[in-house]
C-alpha cells in the first residue's frame, strides 16, 4: 500500500513521553512489517497512524492524507532502562491538535495491542541450540 501525506506549516512544536509498553510494542510490530512501515488504525477516532524509522505520523479519516499531528525525533537512547518512558516531540499541523493528542496517547496502545492480536507470523519458530559452556 502506499500513501502520499501532507503537511500543513507547523504550527506549534512540544517534548513529550510516550509510555515505554507502547514505544516498545510499536517498535516490536514495526520491524515485524516487511513494508518498512506499519498503519495502524485507530478506530475509535477514525484516524490512521503511520509508523516508520523516523516518525509516527496521524490521519484524521476526514481529511485524509493530511497529517495533523507528527511524534518525531525519538530518543529511546536516553533510557536507562527498558521500562523507562521514550521522550519525543510533537508536530502540530491543526489548531486542534493539543486536544487530539491526549486522545491519540490513550487510542494508540489499544490499537497496537489490537494490531498485535491479529498478527500471524508467516514463519514457523525455530528453537536455536546453543553449547554449553564447558566446566572447568
Amino acid at each position: 500500500m502506499e500513501i502520499t501525506c501532507y503537511r500543513d506549516p507547523e504550527l506549534a512544536r512540544e517534548s513529550r513521553f510516550l509510555p515505554a509498553a507502547t514505544y516498545n510494542l510499536a517498535q516490536t510490530l514495526f520491524f515485524r512489517s516487511a513494508t518498512g512501515c506499519l498503519f495502524v488504525p485507530i478506530r475509535s477516532m477514525q484516524y490512521l497512524a503511520i509508523l516508520d524509522a523516523e516518525e509516527f505520523v496521524f490521519l484524521d479519516g476526514e481529511r485524509k492524507c493530511w497529517i495533523d499531528i507528527a511524534w518525531q525525533n525519538f530518543r529511546p537512547q536516553l533510557r536507562t532502562t527498558l521500562e523507562d518512558p521514550v521522550a519525543f516531540q510533537a508536530v502540530y499541523y491543526r489548531a486542534d491538535s493539543a486536544q487530539l493528542m491526549s486522545r491519540l496517547q490513550a487510542e494508540l496502545p489499544r490499537a497496537l495491542n489490537e494490531l498485535a492480536a491479529k498478527e500471524r507470523l508467516d514463519s514457523p519458530a525455530r528453537v536455536l541450540k546453543f553449547p554449553a559452556p564447558a566446566r572447568e
